[in-house]
């Protein structure tokens, strides 16, 4: 079986900031819901998607733990299939 032919899994990182992290575009953007006409919006953050297709799921967690999220100001969450 070569490269080409491994499986591999689309894996999904969300990553966001920590709670009790100041999040400047979630407070631009709560701000400016209600300035759409948008009322009853509250705690809103802004975060990033990560999409990526690995041959070993199992890495992921050290990637973003390594790279793709500052695990000292962001949570993030995994999901694979």
């Amino acid at each position: 079986m070569g490269p080409e032919d491994r499986p591999v899994v689309r894996a999904r990182v969300l990553i966001r900031p920590k709670s009790g992290i100041l999040d400047p575009q979630g407070i631009a953007v709560q701000r400016a819901l209600p300035a759409l006409g948008f009322t009853g919006v509250s705690n809103v953050h802004v975060g990033r998607l990560v999409e990526l297709d690995v041959e070993d799921p199992a890495q992921l967690d050290d990637m973003c733990r390594r790279l793709l999220a500052n695990p000292l100001i962001e949570d993030y969450e995994i999901v694979a299939s």
